[in-house]
């Protein structure tokens, strides 16, 4: 099935965007070309002595930094093949009516939204509000471009309704899935104010750290002007507060998702126990690549694999949601028999 091929693609792509995103942010290369879509004026990067002379002379007081700026490039290449690939998704499911037309279009709606936030995050010169909700953004596209995919994979096949569950259960999953975005966005606005390396030791931070807070300059969404917001503008006060919230918060996380696998597993249904095992594994995994972030001085390749994680571990908890939360209907198939299948 085409549809089906195409949000695979779709999947690995969105990942791999999300990967490069991180990437560039913490290489420090969020503004390798100053202008977009292009940079310095050009399709690609100038390399050649007539390109370079252009580029000094629509931006004299800036110097290429060919590595920066290739790493800029490239992630927009990705992200404008993907955006092309969800525009295909969503004139398929238009045109053949699989499923209601909310889902795709929303989807085409975010990638839109994406774009524009790229074109800010380099025209607004890195404002943290603006990086933190291009990462957001980001996270609810490889979402919804998920539970399209689970909605098309269910299409045809029998699907039993999981909502006789305790309310409990669905109460904790959805709570669950809240933290976790908070705690995603604090894990944003941690990255885009350049306050992962403030506390270098475990399991808070070093010090007195507490007469450092200041939550009001720290969680200040529109920050005062500023040239540039590379490498941060807060002080030491306010980049810490955020990054101890940002501890404060996996805690609290981690402590919701081991009541919700406690859940799941109790209630002994198959689908319900191996999504409480993925949920299981990702937190695991997240936990010691925070761990290592701290333990190691933020390693690129960790930071990044943090960012992955923290995308998987989103998935596997909307998964439970999924599960829980999902309607179903009664369908009559060609012989005259019935089953319940996913109303659509």
């Amino acid at each position: 099935m085409v549809l089906k091929n195409l949000l695979r693609l779709s999947l690995v792509l969105t990942l791999f965007v999300i990967a490069l995103g991180a990437y560039t942010r913490l290489a420090d290369a969020g503004l390798g070309c100053p202008d977009w879509p292009g940079c310095y004026g050009h399709l690609t990067v100038p390399n050649e002595h007539h390109e370079i002379a252009l580029a000094k002379s629509l931006y004299p007081s800036l110097t290429v930094e060919a590595h920066k700026a290739w790493l800029e490039m490239v992630h927009r290449y990705f992200a404008g093949t993907l955006g092309l690939v969800v525009f295909s998704i969503t004139f398929l499911c238009l045109k053949s009516r699989v499923v209601s037309f909310g889902l795709p279009l929303a989807l085409s709606v975010v990638i839109v939204f994406q774009a524009l936030l790229g074109m800010w995050t380099v025209t607004m010169k890195l404002m943290p509000i603006v990086v933190m909700g291009h990462l957001l953004g980001g996270f609810t596209l490889f979402c919804l471009l998920n539970l399209l995919y689970w909605k098309v994979s269910e299409l045809n096949q029998r699907s039993l309704s999981l909502s006789h569950m305790s309310s409990l259960t669905k109460i904790l999953a959805a709570t669950t899935g809240l933290l976790l975005v908070a705690q995603i966005a604090l894990g944003g606005w941690t990255s885009s104010n350049y306050a992962a390396l403030m506390c270098t030791s475990l399991p808070i931070c070093q010090g007195n750290w507490v007469e450092y807070l200041d939550l009001q300059t720290a969680f200040q969404l529109i920050q005062p002007h500023s040239e540039s917001y590379e490498f941060g503008t807060l002080d030491y006060g306010a980049r810490m507060t955020i990054h101890v919230s940002h501890r404060f918060g996996a805690l609290l996380v981690t402590f919701f998702s081991l009541a919700l696998i406690y859940r799941l597993m109790q209630e002994g249904e198959p689908r319900l126990t191996a999504a409480a095992k993925r949920v299981a594994l990702m937190l695991m995994i997240q936990l010691l690549l925070g761990i290592s972030n701290v333990l190691f001085s933020l390693p690129l390749l960790i930071a990044v694999a943090h960012n992955l994680g923290a995308a998987l571990l989103l998935i596997s908890v909307l998964q439970v949601n999924y599960l829980l939360f999902r309607r179903v209907g009664v369908v009559t198939e060609p012989s005259g028999l019935q089953h319940k299948e996913n109303v659509r």
